[in-house]
């Protein structure tokens, strides 16, 4: 009996230039709480702040770790207060403030 080997491909799925999937960088985020508590978003607040940017020789490192920023905690942490309904410009004023321990205002719920 002969045997005739076929070559064999590794088949990628098409990405978008510049896709999180495409560095690997979506792989390993941290998951998302089904929804956001109030603890949740105080865990997302201490994150964004300790794992705050720092600019260092070699570029924007994680003040916390030095991995290359944004660092995986601080993804999580962004996106739960995303989440939770604050806008871009009110965490950077979070993390600028540097209080590990600040309060995020619960989300407005017209009509509750």
């Amino acid at each position: 009996m002969s045997s005739t080997a076929t070559p064999t491909r590794a088949v990628r799925s098409a990405a978008v230039p510049g896709d999180r999937e495409e560095s690997g960088e979506g792989l390993w985020d941290i998951p998302l709480p089904p929804y956001v508590t109030g603890e949740d978003a105080q865990f997302a607040v201490r994150a964004v702040v300790v794992h705050a940017p720092r600019r260092w020789s070699g570029g924007t490192v994680c003040r916390n770790d030095a991995s290359p920023h944004p660092c995986r905690l601080h993804r999580w942490g962004r996106r739960v207060l995303a989440l939770r309904g604050l806008r871009a410009a009110e965490i950077d004023l979070l993390i600028e403030r540097g209080d590990p321990a600040a309060t995020v205002r619960p989300p407005d719920r017209p009509g509750a």
